[in-house]
């Protein structure tokens, strides 16, 4: 039984929100390698923001339909650990990189969870966002959770309109592996606000705390 959710904080652009991150006990940030994203970073940005990353914190970068060039050039360039693909990526272009990956699915009523984690079991898990029609996550809005299956062969990160007033309320009701935030901790599009990174964090914390007793 999982005792403690793991935490990312998606969509940084800023060295003060690695701080932020680093310091209120996150597991993970990601980076958005994709130009469309109002937290798009640049190559030469995200190499910068992943030299102030401290040990054992883990860099995820964010991908959305990207060629292999540009997935190769970004490695080439910026150390990351993780690799999250939010497009229509299939498997095998997934697991080409040398890296373990995360496959984004956007739920909505018809999607076939058990099939996506049968396709991408080569992913180190699913991370379940909310299907909003012209967009690739990031929007702030949450997806009935009650369509995520009990039974899922692969870890489940929970993302999708995430906040401190509504994770501990998810957790309870999933019991996902780790939970994902990007817009419920910023002040505006790409700016990370340091007290809201702290009190998701603490919200996640007091809620495994209460789950495990």
């Amino acid at each position: 039984m999982i005792t403690r959710t793991r935490i990312k904080i998606c969509g940084i652009t800023r060295e003060q929100d690695v701080a932020a991150v680093a310091g209120n006990g996150a597991d993970a940030l990601g980076l958005v390698f994709y130009e469309k994203s109002p937290r798009h970073v640049g190559i030469q940005q995200a190499a910068q923001l992943a030299r102030t990353v401290p040990p054992f914190l883990t860099v995820v970068g964010l991908f959305v339909n990207p060629s292999v060039d540009y997935v190769r050039e970004v490695l080439a360039k910026v150390p990351l650990d993780v690799l999250q693909f939010h497009g229509e990526e299939e498997s095998g272009f997934c697991r080409q990189f040398g890296k373990p990956y995360l496959k984004a699915i956007r739920v909505k009523p018809g999607v076939d969870l058990v099939e996506c984690a049968a396709r991408y079991a080569g992913a180190q898990g699913l991370l379940l966002d909310a299907f909003v029609e012209g967009t690739q996550g990031g929007t702030g809005e949450s997806f009935d959770w009650s369509l995520i299956p009990q039974d899922l062969p692969l870890p489940v990160i929970l993302s999708g309109g995430l906040h401190a007033g509504n994770v501990a309320e998810a957790i309870r009701r999933v019991r996902s592996y780790a939970v994902d935030v990007s817009s419920g901790v910023e002040s505006a599009k790409g700016i990370k606000d340091a007290a809201k990174i702290a009190a998701f964090i603490k919200e996640v914390k007091n809620v495994d705390i209460q789950l495990s007793r």
